[in-house]
């Protein structure tokens, strides 16, 4: 469980990202991720959870400075990340940040073994360790993800490992520098439903074992009820809803919150809001004009729905939603 004690290990204020599309002369600007404010305990596995384009990959990768902000700011360790100006800073901040890949097969080099990934990780980020001692972190590193006898992994090709080895591959390699929180987009989605598991328990052992914390980002809500402590559900851009996850799908507030659960083979969800709810009209996400972004698929639009931009609030200790409708009587009185 997270460690909340000396605050939060990650935060995002505001976070927003925007994209120009079209030619030159365009003007036309796709909202990516808008004002995202979120953060990751020490010791924490936090979900962000969403459909495909609601944002949640530019947020990795917004965390990983692969992308600049358009506005907002990131803080680790409570340090600004807008303030990271020399090589050897950024080194130590993605060696602290690493990545983890949705997809195991082109994540790695063919035609190297499995040493070159993690030796080279070592080399850019603990620069600090000599030949020998980075050859024992990679071993560590392979142990500590479960593939053995290391010695022998490291000899490997990608093509001589299986698809859940290679991205056990892709675990150890973000784990060798001995980092403090590893996003991990999508890592599951490729995988055979009979490996996934391994790799969701994988990480929940890391975060105890090693005492590094996870931002895992799925499209599957089982999997995040399966292994995270907390969730955050992005709809086009903006975060709908928030806080720890059994209380999250256990009583969601947020109408999207619902038809997420409502595709969820799970006896515990709520399910009476159905079909009803997907009214297939894709998220408005270029040049979008105020109001709520779900309102279009929403069965329980009002005019304030049309016009205002709801604002993410705490409607339950620690759980909060950005919904106009999103009280106790009127989910109670939708959902039963």
């Amino acid at each position: 469980m997270a460690d909340t004690a000396t605050g939060p290990l990650l935060r995002t204020e505001g976070l927003t990202k925007h994209f120009k599309i079209g030619n030159a002369l365009s003007r036309r600007t796709l909202h990516a991720v808008d004002d995202v404010s979120l953060a990751i305990g020490s010791r924490e596995i936090v979900a962000l959870a969403g459909e495909s384009g609601s944002g949640k990959s530019t947020i990795a990768r917004l965390l990983a400075k692969v992308y600049r902000p358009t506005g907002g700011e990131i803080y680790f360790q409570e340090r600004p990340v807008s303030s990271i100006r020399s090589r050897r800073d950024l080194l130590r901040y993605r060696g602290d940040v690493p990545m983890v890949f949705q997809d195991p097969f082109s994540s790695l080099n063919p035609a190297l073994r499995a040493a070159h990934g993690l030796i080279r990780t070592l080399k850019l980020h603990r620069q600090d360790l000599s030949a020998q001692q980075r050859r024992q972190e990679a071993l560590r590193a392979l142990e500590a993800v479960g593939l053995s006898p290391a010695a022998d992994i490291l000899q490997r090709y990608p093509h001589e490992l299986s698809g859940g080895q290679r991205q056990r591959l892709g675990f150890a390699q973000a784990l060798a520098p001995r980092p403090k929180l590893i996003l991990a987009d999508e890592p599951v989605s490729m995988l055979d439903v009979s490996i996934r598991i391994g790799l969701l328990n994988l990480m929940a052992g890391l975060r105890d074992s090693e005492g590094v914390s996870f931002l895992y980002i799925t499209h599957d809500i089982a999997s995040a009820r399966y292994v995270a402590d907390r969730l955050i559900v992005m709809y086009a851009g903006q975060i709908a809803e928030s806080g720890p996850v059994e209380d999250v799908l256990a009583r969601p507030r947020h109408p999207y919150t619902q038809l997420l659960l409502s595709a969820v083979p799970d006896p515990r969800a709520p399910l009476n809001i159905g079909a009803d709810t997907d009214r297939g009209e894709p998220p408005r996400v270029i040049d979008p004009v105020p109001g709520c972004r779900f309102r279009w698929r929403c069965p329980l639009a009002v005019d304030e729905c049309h016009r205002v931009t709801p604002e993410l609030r705490e409607l339950l200790p620690d759980h909060q939603a950005a919904c106009h409708v999103a009280t106790a009587d009127t989910l109670t009185k939708a959902f039963g």
